[in-house]
């Protein structure tokens, strides 16, 4: 945790913070070794980054004095990316890394090769979805929490959808074997949709369908990789 990232509900007026989950508590107690009269760097959700004073770490507890947040998150990466449902194990590593990476619109799809049981998962609830996105966050010293799109059919999604998506973005879809390699740097004024399949890759409708819509191939290489670490490798080249 690099951040100790609060929300409105942690707010006491008028300058004060006390958290009592059992998680950032036991980052306090058990990493940090924090003690009363010790800054740290705290943000709030979808707003600054600052300072503050802890006043008093509890077991069930810890107050803060907020000294100010008028810093500003990390710039977001302009990419709106199109994510192949992982599994619920995978998942919960790639919405971390996702926020880590400065993604703010994820939209989660079906796909021929996702295994309709993934939908039931507990990982796909609200609560659990933004538990993980918060870890990322943390890492990152970043404050804005991304828009996570469940679409769970294919079909309607990118032909009522996507469309108006895609008005004055660049298509690149991730797909091994297609197209050139994925390129490097590009520029942060341009929006970028980023489509990448399952582990085992789009079907070749899947393909066809989004390329038919304009979505540029890209690849790299040989190798077949995780998600998560396809996800990260393609955000490191791409920007």
């Amino acid at each position: 945790m690099n951040l100790l990232l609060l929300t409105p509900d942690d707010l006491v007026p008028p300058d004060r913070a006390c958290i009592h989950d059992s998680r950032r508590l036991r980052h306090l107690h058990e990493i940090h070794r924090a003690s009363p009269g010790e800054e740290l760097t705290v943000g709030m959700t979808d707003a600054g980054i600052g300072r503050a004073r802890l006043l008093e770490l509890e077991r069930d507890r810890a107050l803060f004095e907020i000294l100010h947040l008028d810093d500003t998150p990390p710039p977001a990466l302009p990419v709106h990316l199109l994510l192949a449902l992982p599994r619920p194990r995978m998942l919960a590593r790639s919405l971390e890394n996702i926020a880590t990476m400065g993604v703010k619109r994820l939209t989660l799809l079906h796909t021929a090769r996702v295994e309709k049981s993934y939908w039931q998962s507990p990982e796909l609830q609200p609560e659990r979805i933004e538990a993980h996105l918060r870890l990322g966050l943390e890492q990152a010293r970043d404050t804005v929490l991304p828009v996570v799109d469940l679409q769970p059919r294919f079909k309607p999604f990118i032909e009522d959808q996507l469309p108006k998506a895609l008005t004055g973005h660049r298509a690149l879809l991730a797909h091994p074997g297609i197209g050139e390699s994925c390129p490097r740097g590009l520029p942060l004024d341009q929006p970028v949709t980023l489509a990448i399949g399952p582990e085992g890759g789009f079907i070749p409708y899947e393909v066809d369908r989004l390329q038919a819509m304009g979505f540029e191939g890209i690849h790299l290489g040989a190798r077949i990789l995780r998600v998560e670490t396809a996800v990260v490798s393609l955000l490191s080249r791409l920007f």
